[in-house]
């Protein structure tokens, strides 16, 4: 560790936050011992394997289970008639949790591959071939699963915020302005496919249920199982040790339902794993999105009127909604300044939180109407956004806690070139290819969740701390470590960190880009405290002394501003006229998202957001048949993501940016990579040819149906 030793208000910021540092697990996940969810060996471990629907909307009238019981290996089917009853009117940490994981509850069906049964047997292959035998009889009723922007049932939902914010007289804004934009975006239903499938063993040990999981916060899931199966909190324990992935989806899903109902029937340890067919049905999406965005500015391409008004969709179980118009609540402000954000029910699974909600989507639209903006004003689209720059948050009228947009975008045009870019769209060739350059901006929210942490000194001289984290492959372990070294003056191999497991305690869940924040904070605190209780003993004892610390009360300040990371998205393309492909050949993001504790792990976690948002602009795209209410293509192979061949140089980066407020300076870096990429290509792809692609993904057919270049 660095002995240099500087002050940035009460931090005292030390040399092992700040530098790179390999993970502290990466010998144990390329060497193979890290151990998932789903390779955990139990003794007497049964498997289970879900049934789905494959009607979209009616009702189950009878499951032919006595052929499937006979088959070899079998030990169960549960379903409706006779799996345990569970509680499912609560309120869980997130709200009501989706009807979806109280699985066979009862005979409707609400959408296509709804969970029917479980079938557990002595081996995954045997469950398989059982549950693909299983023949369940069904009453089938009309399905619907159009979305449109035109549907008249579409109404407005709060949910994280207003679903409606207004002030001023829009109409006479747009009347007044002399520029005007007024267009309709879409993009389509997207899917978060991790690499580590779904997968979860229960089992009953001494009076005691305890869950091994992949999710993204163990306290969470624990909770949630608890208040379904009516069971003492004390009584649950869930462990999630490592996870390949998560991205919003990794919450309470009907897996762990199922196999917790299983292990309680047979009183032995039930694995139940999901298909990645299976996920594309249980474990959430981005729902598509209709929005339209209009916008009025003076001549010199002030805004004085902005509308962003969205339209997503959510299952007839549960809502859940796609808040497109957030970014608009944050990153410009005008006179008349109106939002909306409208849901509409279909019999389709329940969306989730996918990541950068709302923003990632909403910034597609909001930022390529920023772009038609400054090319109809002839101004330059980062001149645009620096004249429109807001003083306070445009909706919550709070004071900035930081924003440096700005720098970021003035780094970034010097690093990518920009002063040299000829605005004029279809000029610039390379062979058969039109290049063009594109920018946008982006932001995401910076909070903070109640959490809890355990920090001890060791009789050996080392500390351990406990925090009830959860490490999605963000690297959450290293950055704990690194910050308890600072906070206890020492070097971070003195240092082991716990995490993933329910009996370390409340924590805030991996999500939000508030994780490494939330526990960040409480160890500090309890490290701090540590530290003085160390000053005043001669001496450990073997047991070591320990310190707890509660941030509850801590983070309640952080309401008083308004708080994000930003970003300037920078991307360059080639577009192909004849065939109508589009390949990015550059990228370059530029942050400002607090202080950076593991630049390692952190420039992954950029360029990892920038890379799904070139898959978000050109690939990625669920097509549902409206016939049947499923989908064509539900795997990785009928799916497209951006493969290493559609990756190009991809640069991330940072400009200083600490959040005084918070004890490390972190702000939060996981969802901002995506925020702005789409609409970055996009912008590149007019740019190079002369067209404007306002519907996600921009596949070669569309860019061919477009016609030619300007």
């Amino acid at each position: 560790m660095t002995t240099a030793t500087t002050t940035t208000g009460t931090r005292a910021v030390k040399g092992s936050v700040g530098s790179a540092h390999t993970r502290v697990e990466g010998r144990d996940k390329v060497t193979g011992a890290a151990r998932y969810a789903g390779e955990i060996p139990f003794a007497e471990l049964a498997h289970g394997w879900l049934a789905l629907s494959t009607v979209a909307r009616g009702r189950i009238r009878s499951v032919d289970t006595a052929p499937v019981l006979a088959m070899p290996g079998v030990l169960a089917v549960l379903h409706h008639e006779n799996a345990p009853r569970v509680d499912t009117d609560y309120v869980g940490l997130l709200g009501t949790p989706d009807p979806t994981a109280a699985v066979f509850q009862h005979d409707r069906v609400p959408h296509m591959g709804w969970p029917v049964a479980l079938v557990v047997a002595e081996t995954s292959e045997q469950a398989r071939e059982a549950a693909e035998a299983l023949v369940v009889h069904y009453e089938q009723e009309p399905h619907d699963v159009a979305f449109s922007a035109d549907r008249p049932d579409a109404y407005p939902l709060d949910n994280f915020g207003p679903a409606v914010t207004q002030k001023g007289d829009l109409e006479t804004g747009l009347a007044a302005s002399a520029v005007v934009v007024d267009a309709e975006y879409t993009t389509p239903e997207e899917h978060h496919n991790p690499m580590e499938p779904h997968a979860a063993t229960a089992l009953w040990d001494g009076g005691r249920l305890e869950v091994v999981d992949s999710n993204q916060g163990t306290f969470w899931v624990a909770s949630e199982i608890a208040n379904m199966f009516s069971l003492d909190p004390a009584s649950v324990r869930v462990r999630s040790e490592h996870v390949g992935g998560g991205f919003g989806s990794k919450g309470l899903r009907a897996h762990q339902v199922a196999a917790v109902m299983a292990a309680t029937v047979l009183q032995r340890p039930v694995r139940v794993i999901m298909t990645r067919r299976q996920m594309f049905s249980l474990t959430g999406y981005r729902s598509p999105t209709t929005q339209r965005v209009r916008l009025g500015a003076d001549a010199d391409g002030r805004l004085r009127a902005l509308d962003h008004s969205s339209l997503s969709l959510t299952s007839t179980v549960h809502e859940f909604i796609e808040a497109c118009a957030a970014p608009a609540r944050v990153m410009y402000d005008a006179d008349a300044h109106h939002t909306a954000n409208r849901l509409v029910r279909l019999d389709v699974p329940t969306p989730t939180f996918m990541r950068a909600p709302g923003e990632a989507p909403g910034s597609f639209a909001l930022e390529s109407a920023l772009d038609e903006l400054a090319e109809k004003c002839g101004i330059d689209p980062i001149e645009l956004r620096v004249r429109n720059e807001p003083e306070r948050g445009p909706v919550s009228g709070l004071p900035f806690s930081s924003r440096n947009l700005l720098a970021c975008f003035r780094e970034g045009a010097r690093r990518f070139g920009w002063a040299d870019r000829d605005p004029r769209p279809g000029l610039r060739r390379d062979g058969r290819w039109l290049l063009g350059t594109g920018t946008a901006a982006a932001s995401f929210g910076a909070g903070a969740g109640p959490s809890t942490a355990a920090v001890t000194a060791e009789a050996d001289g080392t500390f351990t701390v406990r925090v009830n984290a959860a490490d999605i492959g963000t690297g959450a372990r290293t950055a704990l470590t690194l910050v308890a070294a600072d906070a206890l003056e020492t070097t971070p191999d003195q240092i082991r960190v716990h995490i993933g497991d329910s009996d370390l305690g409340p924590a805030m869940i991996a999500g939000g880009s508030t994780g490494t924040r939330s526990w960040s904070w409480a160890v500090m605190i309890a490290a701090g405290e540590l530290r003085e209780r160390l000053a005043l003993n001669t001496g450990i004892p073997p047991e070591g002394i320990t310190v707890r610390s509660d941030t509850t009360a801590a983070i309640g300040a952080l309401s008083r501003k308004e708080r994000h990371s930003f970003g300037a998205q920078f991307a360059e393309v080639a577009v192909d006229p004849a065939t109508g492909e589009v390949r990015v050949r550059r990228m370059l993001g530029i942050f400002a998202a607090g202080r950076i504790v593991n630049p390692l792990t952190a420039r992954s976690q950029l360029v990892g957001g920038m890379t799904w948002g070139i898959s978000m602009a050109l690939h990625e795209e669920a097509v549902r048949d409206r016939a049947t209410g499923g989908h064509y293509g539900a795997d990785l192979a009928g799916y497209h993501v951006a493969s290493h061949a559609d990756v190009p140089h991809i640069e991330a980066d940072w400009v200083d940016d600490v959040d005084p407020d918070d004890p490390v300076g972190i702000k939060g870096i996981g969802e901002v990579g995506i925020v702005g990429a789409a609409a970055a290509v996009a912008n590149a792809v007019w740019h190079a040819t002369g067209v404007r692609h306002r519907n996600l993904p921009i596949r070669p057919d569309r860019v061919l149906t477009a016609g030619g270049h300007a």
